[in-house]
């Protein structure tokens, strides 16, 4: 009989991905013990390459190259479902999202494009303080070379109100910025350590 969902890891193991993810994320990863309670409460699971019982499982086990390339953990819609079924209250949204800053920082992202939203979102965020959505979608459409995509909403959302033709003036801007100088900061000296 042919196993169904036949989960194959290669051989490499990173010894030390448990203790940087469980660091990074403060979450004990290791208490988990496949109750599968989060990928039974997850809605994303039909679509994700691994479900998250078994991301969290292939974190216990060093396979660092398959969950950071994974699909799943930027499925992830962070809805806290699977945090709240976990009978060990491991924050296992934290736990995705840490996974996504970790794949970022290794250049291991693997969904077509997201990288590119990724750095689009911040820069817009940096540039303004907060999201301009329009401007946001419009560098974003252009650099994924697909400039007409959702074009059909936009004179309907402008009617509406909901899309902004220049940015909102928000209080505290230079405080973000600040924020972001200090991110890239640390990130040379960790870099350099």
């Amino acid at each position: 009989m042919a196993l169904v969902n036949d989960l194959r890891m290669p051989r490499d193991c990173d010894d030390n991905f448990i203790h940087q993810v469980e660091t990074e994320s403060g979450q004990q990863i290791s208490k988990c013990y496949q109750c599968g309670n989060c990928s039974a409460s997850c809605a994303y699971t039909y679509v994700y390459d691994y479900p998250v019982n078994q991301i969290m499982r292939l974190i216990q086990l060093g396979q660092k190259e398959a969950v950071l390339r994974s699909r799943s953990i930027w499925l992830c819609a962070d809805c806290q479902a699977c945090t709240t079924r976990c009978p060990y209250n491991i924050d296992i949204a934290r736990v995705m999202e840490t996974l996504r800053f970790l794949s970022v920082e290794e250049d291991t992202v693997s969904i077509k494009n997201i990288q590119l939203f990724y750095d689009e979102f911040i820069n817009s965020v940096k540039n303004f303080g907060r999201v301009f959505e329009t401007g946001l979608l419009a560098k974003y459409n252009l650099k994924a070379k697909k400039p007409f995509t959702d074009i059909d909403l936009a004179p309907k959302m402008l009617r509406k109100g909901k899309l902004p033709i220049i940015p909102h003036r928000i209080r505290g801007r230079k405080q973000v910025v600040d924020i972001f100088n200090r991110f890239e900061d640390y990130r040379k000296k960790k870099n350099l350590d």
